[in-house]
């Protein structure tokens, strides 16, 4: 290849003001700025287009580097703006660049753009143009996923994006049945890896068939129903089988698919009745409560609250509600299904997911949120507050935090004391 060039990456400066100052949650007064001098919006947009322009033209330099930067920066900025009107001009100049990129590039290369996909297609939404996107890339994505000889990031990278781009993209039933069985040939081999009756040895597929499964849970979650009750037949049974697998993301994926599961069964089947019941609560409560040595605590942490609330979704038919803050809007989410769809939908926009739930027509539309709420000058102006009531809350917050950390040492002292 040829000399990589410097290619400056796309910051939080390319993004206008109104991108970055309200994506952060309503209720935080620390969140807002102090009115600064007016922005010449129409010349910031040219200037983001024109920087967008190169960044498009340097996927196809010579120098992988150079290419790798330039999708990295595309991503940045499609996960922090609305950028519709640009990219439908361009969908088809973008899409035959991640192409070339996914065929051609090295593992790096390869999951930069399977990234961008993921966000070309939340970019656009449903629609025919995406469709045809989807047409072009699909079989790209399947032959990477089922490459046994491609990087294990590249495969994860496009199981990922395969099932993000056919969630968002396709009305056809029957390419949604071939997606969910590519991604099922996948992680069904984790099945394979019981030893003995002690689980799952842990390999270096283990985070793809992760990425497999969690991708396969969100089509499910479209499915129609005839087609979900074959799917809990067929893995209602084997999924048990993960808890024990030494990767703690794979015991983690493999609980809350059973919750969905369990959700999407009791919808079918009010009196849905579950054979080994007794062993599976034993299972969970075992994963709630786990105290090995041998395991980080940060991990045992994480594996005892998410396995709480899968525990309560097998046994009690509960989820315990979250909610959602994005500018002057709450979402809650009450089930699995909208938790599942949420966190798939986080973990590729990143920072950006509040902003592209105030403004996404297709996010918004999954979500049920109705139209984005249109904000005037003078109502956004009366969100934010000036720089020394944010010193006083500031100032307030930390007197709260000393004076709770105090009776806590305090009581320590105490303690000390009087052993």
């Amino acid at each position: 290849g040829g000399q990589p060039r410097n290619v400056q990456p796309f910051s939080d400066e390319d993004a206008s003001i109104e991108t970055m100052s309200h994506c952060s949650g309503f209720s935080d007064p620390a969140s807002f700025t102090e009115d600064g001098p007016e922005v010449d919006e129409e010349a910031t947009q040219e200037d983001l287009e024109y920087k967008l322009k190169g960044f498009i033209d340097l996927t196809l330099d010579k120098s992988a580097k150079t290419r790798q930067a330039a999708l990295e920066s595309l991503k940045s900025a499609f996960s922090s703006k609305i950028l519709y009107e640009f990219i439908m001009e361009r969908r088809m100049t973008l899409t035959d660049s991640i192409e070339r990129c996914i065929k051609k590039g090295k593992s790096d290369e390869q999951c930069a753009a399977a990234g961008l996909a993921c966000l070309l297609c939340v970019q656009m939404g449903s629609g025919i143009e995406s469709e045809e996107i989807f047409k072009i890339l699909g079989p790209v994505l399947k032959k990477i996923v089922c490459d046994g000889t491609a990087s294990i990031q590249a495969r994860q990278a496009c199981a990922t994006c395969l099932g993000i781009c056919c969630f968002i993209v396709t009305d056809d039933i029957t390419e949604l049945y071939s997606t969910m069985e590519c991604l099922e040939n996948i992680f069904m081999k984790a099945y394979q890896r019981d030893r003995d009756t002690n689980g799952v040895s842990s390999t270096h597929n283990t985070v793809l068939h992760v990425s497999a499964l969690l991708a396969w849970t969100l089509l499910l979650t479209i499915c129609p129903m005839n087609e979900v009750k074959k799917k809990i037949e067929m893995h209602l049974h084997k999924l048990p089988s993960l808890l024990s697998c030494d990767d703690l993301n794979m015991r983690i994926a493999a609980g809350e698919t059973l919750a969905l599961l369990f959700e999407l069964a009791r919808e079918t089947d009010a009196d849905f009745f579950y054979e080994d019941m007794d062993l599976l609560t034993e299972k969970l409560r075992a994963l709630a409560t786990d105290g090995n040595k041998h395991r980080a605590k940060v991990d045992k942490r994480k594996q005892r609250s998410v396995f709480r609330d899968v525990l309560r979704a097998v046994e009690e038919r509960d989820f315990p509600t979250e909610m959602v803050k994005f500018g002057p809007e709450r979402m809650y989410i009450d089930c699995w299904v909208k938790k599942q769809t949420y966190e798939t939908f986080k973990e590729i926009l990143g920072s950006g997911m509040q902003y592209h739930l105030q403004s996404n027509d297709f996010l918004r539309n999954v979500f049920e949120l109705g139209p984005p709420v249109m904000l005037d000058a003078a109502a956004l102006k009366t969100m934010k507050i000036s720089r020394f009531e944010r010193h006083l809350y500031n100032s307030a917050a930390f007197k709260a935090r000393t004076k709770a950390r105090s009776k806590c040492r305090d009581k320590r002292a105490d303690v000390g004391e009087f052993f």
